[in-house]
C-alpha cells in the first residue's frame, strides 16, 4: 500500500495519541473527583468508555484516509498484437460463400476489429505466391480496417511465407527457415506470450516454404495462430487465364498449423459462420497492475464508527461528548 500524502501519517500518529492521552487524563480527574467527594463511578467499564472509544478510533482511520491510500490491484484486460493475415489467392475469389471468400472475409474482419479495444494492436497482411505486411501493428484501428478493405486477390498461396513473414513483423526482423532441410530454431527471436496471428485462407497451398516448420517456430517464439477457414468443403471454381478451376476448402493444413501454436481452427461456411468464428476468437488476457484508492473505504469505516460512537453516547450517557 502507498500513500499520495504520507505526512499525514505522522500527523495521525501524533493527533490520536494526543487525543488518547487527553482523554486518559481527563478520566483519571473525573474518577479522582468522584473519590474525593465519596461517590462511587455505578458505570460499567463498557458503557463509560465504549462509546468515546469508538469514536477515537474513527479518527486515525479518518486521518489515514485523508493520506489518500492507495494499493495496485491486478486486472485482467484484453491487450497485446494481432497481426490479420489474409489469403489474396485466386483461389479466394471462388463464390461458394457469398459474395466471394474474400470479401466475406474482409467483412468479418472489420468487424472484429472494431470490436477490439485501443489496448489491441492490429496490423494486417496480404499473402498469396508472397507475403506483404499492409499495415503495421497500430492501436489507430480505423488505418487497419483501411487496410483490410484494400486487399485484392491475385496468385497463388504460400501459407508458410505468410507465417514467416507475419513472425518477423512481431518480432521486429527477418525470420526464415534452413535450407539444409534441418529442424527450425528460434534465431533469438524472443518470447511473445502476447501475439496473436490470425489466418483467413481457404487452405489450398500452391508453394512455399514449409508450413509445419514455420508453425513450429512460431510456435517456439511464442506466438499462437488462429485459422479461419474460409469456404466450403464441397468448394466451388473460380476463372484464372480463362480456365475454370475447382477450389475447396483444406481444413486439414489449416487445423494443423492452429494446433501446432496452441490455437484453433474455425471453419466458416458462409457469412453468417464468419462473423461466429470472429467473434470466437481468443485473443490473450494479460493483468495489469492498476492503483486503486482506498479513501473511500477508510471514510466510510470512520463514518460507522463515528455514528455508532454518537448513539451509544447519546443513549447511555444523554450526550454525544
Amino acid at each position: 500500500m502507498s500513500f499520495l500524502h504520507p505526512l499525514l501519517l505522522v500527523v495521525a500518529v501524533v493527533v490520536t495519541g494526543a487525543v488518547v492521552f487527553a482523554y486518559t487524563a481527563m478520566q483519571r480527574r473525573r474518577s479522582a473527583a468522584l473519590a474525593a467527594a465519596g461517590f462511587a463511578d455505578r458505570q460499567g467499564r463498557v458503557r463509560r468508555h465504549l462509546p468515546y472509544v469508538l469514536l477515537l478510533a474513527a479518527l486515525p482511520i479518518l486521518l489515514v484516509g485523508l493520506a489518500r491510500p492507495q494499493a495496485e490491484v491486478a486486472v485482467p484486460r484484453v491487450s497485446g498484437t494481432v497481426l490479420l493475415a489474409f489469403d489474396i489467392s485466386n483461389s479466394m475469389s471462388a463464390t461458394d460463400v457469398e459474395p466471394s471468400r474474400l470479401v466475406a472475409a474482409q467483412a468479418a474482419a472489420t468487424r472484429f476489429v472494431e470490436a477490439q479495444p485501443d489496448t489491441v494492436d492490429v496490423g494486417v497482411l496480404a499473402f498469396g505466391s508472397q507475403a506483404l505486411l499492409t499495415q503495421a501493428p497500430t492501436d489507430d484501428h480505423a488505418a487497419a480496417v483501411a487496410a483490410i478493405k484494400r486487399v485484392k486477390t491475385s496468385g497463388g498461396t504460400s501459407l508458410g511465407q505468410a507465417i514467416l513473414v507475419g513472425l518477423g513483423t512481431i518480432v521486429g526482423k527477418p525470420v526464415g527457415l534452413p535450407e539444409d532441410g534441418t529442424a527450425p530454431t528460434t534465431q533469438d527471436l524472443g518470447y511473445w506470450p502476447s501475439a496473436t496471428i490470425v489466418v483467413f485462407s481457404d487452405g489450398e497451398e500452391t508453394g512455399g516454404p514449409d508450413v509445419q516448420a514455420a508453425a513450429e517456430l512460431a510456435a517456439a517464439a511464442g506466438v499462437r495462430i488462429q485459422t479461419v477457414g474460409v469456404g466450403t468443403t464441397q468448394g466451388g471454381t473460380v476463372e484464372v487465364d480463362g480456365f475454370q478451376l475447382g477450389t475447396a476448402l483444406d481444413e486439414k493444413t489449416l487445423t494443423a498449423i492452429a494446433q501446432t501454436t496452441g490455437g484453433s481452427y474455425r471453419p466458416a461456411g458462409d457469412a453468417d459462420a464468419l462473423t461466429e468464428a470472429t467473434s470466437a476468437i481468443d485473443l490473450r488476457l494479460t493483468t495489469e497492475k492498476e492503483p486503486i484508492e482506498l479513501t473511500a473505504p477508510f471514510a466510510a469505516a470512520a463514518l460507522l464508527l463515528l455514528t455508532l460512537g454518537a448513539l451509544l453516547s447519546t443513549r447511555w450517557h444523554g450526550r454525544i461528548v
